[in-house]
This record gives structure tokens, C-alpha cells and sequence, in this order.
């Protein structure tokens, strides 16, 4: 029986901060450790300042493309959080409040006693026909629209987000890993190294150098859906091993 294909994601960063370094980015780490542990294949992500035409561009590239697109940042409540519009202009949506984010919002303010000023409501605002992604912290919701899902770039708001969201999304087979201690250079197994990889089919094998006490060594870190597959090349790796050293 010919195993599923798992579904593909992406994810677009949206942040002048990003770029320019002020803002360290937590989310993409977090984003793939969730996707992976889900069995989804994280596929590429992209980073874009606070620019309508650059994230319409990007977005429209990677819903193309993949099965899932998940975005961080731009949907505050200042004039730079431009997401929304933007995610609108993608799929030639009109941009309006969502009147269920209204209500939640204003809720929210009053059950604070705080004015439910104009900047707060922005953040009620999405593309016609989109569904809502609750956010348990601070109840201003991210939102979806076709394959595209649209979150916020603070980190403990994006993670409440994306732990509602991935119950939504489908599951595949997790991966896997391996992680072989080699005390030989990349240089030196090279060559028996891409053969064992070119052997197996659904398995990856990757190589990371490391440098200590002034020599060379290698992290091999082997991965796979088939656990079966993934002990054969393990054994396989550690025999290469054994017989170069």
C-alpha cells in the first residue's frame, strides 16, 4: 500500500524589525518543531518587511505552492500592521471588521475598563469570508483564509495561536532522527557517506561539522517517517564508521 503524501507548509515572517535585527525571530524555530511533530513538511519560509507589495508577492508564490502557509506579525493595532490588507489584496478580497472579532474585542476592553479605541479595532479587521484562530492570551484572534492562516509575531501569542490552529490542520507520519557522533571529518567520509544516502529511499542523512580540542568531527543526523528504514541506516552509518576509524 503506497503510503500518503504528507501535506507541505510554509511560512512568511512580516517584520521590518526582523530584517533590520532588532527583533530576534522566535517563531520560526517554534513553527517547524510543531509541523515536524505534526508530520507536516515544513518547505520553505521567507521573510518580508512591513511592504504590501512584497508580502502579496510572497503570499500568493507560496500558496501557490504549498498545502499550508502560516504567517507571523503585521496584524497589531498601529498603522504599520498591514497584514490583513495585504493577505486581502493576495486573494482579491474586500478588508473589513469581522463582526465575531468585534464582539470578542469589545468584551475583552470592557471587561477591563478600557476604551475600545479605533486602533483596537483594527485588529478586528480581515478578508471577506475569513474564519477565526482564538488567541487565549490577549483574545485579539488571528484569522484563515483558503490554505493560508494568519497569525500574530509576538511569540507566546503566535505559539496559543499555532497550538489552536495544528488541531485543524491534517496530520501526517512524524519524522524521525538519528543522531550519530562520528569522529571523522567530513572530508573523510565524504564519499561512503553519500553512498549509503543514495541507497535508501525515504531516509535523509545530513553531515554538520564540528571543531573541538583542534580537530574535526561530524553530528551525522539521520531522519525518516519508516522507523524500520531509519534503524537500517543507522546500523549502516555506525558500520561505515567502525571501518574508516
Amino acid at each position: 500500500m503506497t503510503e500518503p503524501v504528507p501535506s507541505t507548509a510554509a511560512m512568511l515572517a512580516i517584520g521590518d524589525e526582523i530584517l533590520s535585527g532588532r527583533t530576534k525571530d522566535r517563531n520560526i524555530g517554534h513553527f517547524a518543531e510543531v509541523m515536524t511533530l505534526a508530520g507536516i513538511d515544513l518547505a520553505e519560509v521567507r521573510i518580508v518587511p512591513d511592504d504590501a507589495a512584497r508580502i502579496v508577492e510572497a503570499l500568493n508564490a507560496l500558496r501557490a505552492r504549498y498545502d499550508i502557509v502560516v504567517t507571523s506579525g503585521g496584524i497589531g493595532p498601529t498603522h504599520d500592521d498591514i497584514t490583513a490588507d495585504a493577505v486581502g489584496a493576495a486573494f482579491g478580497l474586500p478588508v473589513g471588521e469581522h463582526e465575531e472579532a468585534v464582539e470578542r474585542l469589545r468584551s475583552y476592553y470592557e471587561g477591563r475598563d478600557l476604551p475600545f479605541t479605533d486602533a483596537r479595532r483594527r485588529m478586528t479587521r480581515t478578508p471577506q469570508g475569513a474564519s477565526l484562530i482564538d488567541n487565549p492570551v490577549s483574545t485579539a484572534p488571528g484569522f484563515s483564509i483558503g490554505n493560508v492562516h494568519v497569525m500574530a509575531g509576538v511569540p507566546h501569542v503566535f505559539q496559543a495561536m499555532l497550538e489552536n490552529l495544528v488541531k485543524s490542520l491534517p496530520h501526517g507520519i512524524p519524522i524521525e532522527s538519528r543522531a550519530v557522533a562520528c569522529p571523522l571529518g567530513e572530508g573523510d567520509i565524504g564519499g561512503p557517506l553519500a553512498e549509503i544516502a543514495r541507497a535508501r529511499d525515504g531516509v535523509s542523512i545530513g553531515s554538520y561539522p564540528r571543531f573541538a580540542e583542534g580537530r574535526y568531527t561530524t553530528e551525522i543526523i539521520i531522519r525518516s517517517r519508516d522507523r524500520a528504514k531509519l534503524d537500517e541506516a543507522e546500523q549502516a552509518v555506525r558500520a561505515m564508521i567502525d571501518a574508516l576509524s
